[in-house]
């Protein structure tokens, strides 16, 4: 009984953190997969619609009014 007294607390510290890596694992996996479905919904919605020419932005100069 004596070790496990010993053992305990550095047995629940370990599943603490091992349950605190696995949310933050699955939380990031979560985050990459739907960002790769809003890129891969981008990249459709880009294929499809036409493109418009980009236009340079005119800026003034310093000395116009």
């Amino acid at each position: 009984m004596e070790y496990v007294a010993v053992l305990l607390p550095s047995l629940v510290v370990g599943l603490l953190f091992w349950f605190a890596m696995k949310s933050i694992f699955n939380a990031d996996k979560a985050e990459r997969q739907a960002e790769a479905q809003a890129q891969a919904e981008a990249d459709a919605l880009g294929a499809t619609a036409p493109r418009k020419p980009a236009q340079p932005t005119e800026r003034p100069g310093p000395d116009s009014k």
